[in-house]
């Protein structure tokens, strides 16, 4: 799929899916806007992409920080055309009975405010332009609960659901929104879910994890006319047709 001129911003794009979909995205032609904590990692990574990426250092969960980093962006690339909400953490894995609040809370905002930072900055400058694609990492958890994961599990119900609002509010207005499930993903996460030794998730085998690369290219086939039957919804890498239709099989 061809992005040449388009500009993507990618929240979390210091490592896994976020730098695995910043590699596609330039593949394809786009300009890219890394956005993440690690400025190290960062900078690395537009090193390696070239002058089609800028890195901008963000903590998503800081609203006047994503609205700057939407600035930046612009100036640097002339607007915005997809936003990919993925910054996310799983810790601090821990059940409910016994987690630390402040912990609990710190999660839930980056899981939950960043999306919502993220989508209130971009859509001004979408709207502007005439339409955008919001792009949205989900997770099974966000369908049922987990042992020792009530924060990831809320966080990405919150998620899904604020996917399906801009999709109610803003879909006439040529805003597409929609969810991605990627499934487990061979990333650093997923060591730590491992590391856990808590619930099924972390006794499966690492090579039944996919990678980086495949929630990477479906988020890339998403941008695209065919996706348009699950705006407001959510796409599972679970679902084979799904994975036939993205080209992963």
């Amino acid at each position: 799929m061809d992005m040449t001129g388009k500009t993507i911003m990618i929240t979390g794009a210091s490592r896994g899916i976020g730098a695995a979909a910043a590699r596609v995205f330039v593949e394809a032609g786009a300009n890219v806007a890394l956005l993440a904590r690690s400025q190290s990692a960062l900078a690395e990574l537009a090193g390696e992409l070239g002058d089609k990426a800028l890195a901008i250092p963000c903590d998503v969960t800081r609203y006047e920080e994503m609205a700057a980093a939407v600035e930046a962006t612009q100036d640097a690339f002339g607007g915005l055309d997809v936003l990919i909400n993925n910054a996310g953490v799983i810790d601090p894995i821990s059940l409910l009975g016994e987690a630390n609040p402040a912990d609990w809370a710190k999660a839930i905002d980056i899981n939950v405010t960043g999306v919502f930072n993220g989508m209130r900055a971009a859509l001004p400058v979408m709207k502007s332009q005439g339409g955008g694609s919001v792009l949205t990492i989900s997770s099974g958890a966000a369908h049922g609960p987990v042992e020792a994961w009530s924060h990831y599990c809320a966080s990405k119900a919150a998620a899904n659901m604020l996917t399906q609002c801009l999709h109610h509010e803003e879909g006439g207005h040529g805003i597409r929104a929609i969810g991605l499930s990627p499934g487990t993903v061979a990333t650093d996460m997923q060591r730590d879910i491992k590391d856990s030794g808590v619930n099924p998730v972390s006794q499966l085998d690492w090579d039944v994890h996919i990678p980086a690369d495949w929630p990477a290219r479906a988020l890339l086939w998403m941008c695209g006319p065919e996706a348009d039957r699950f705006l407001g919804d959510e796409i599972s890498l679970r679902d084979e047709n799904i994975r036939k239709a993205v080209g992963l099989i």
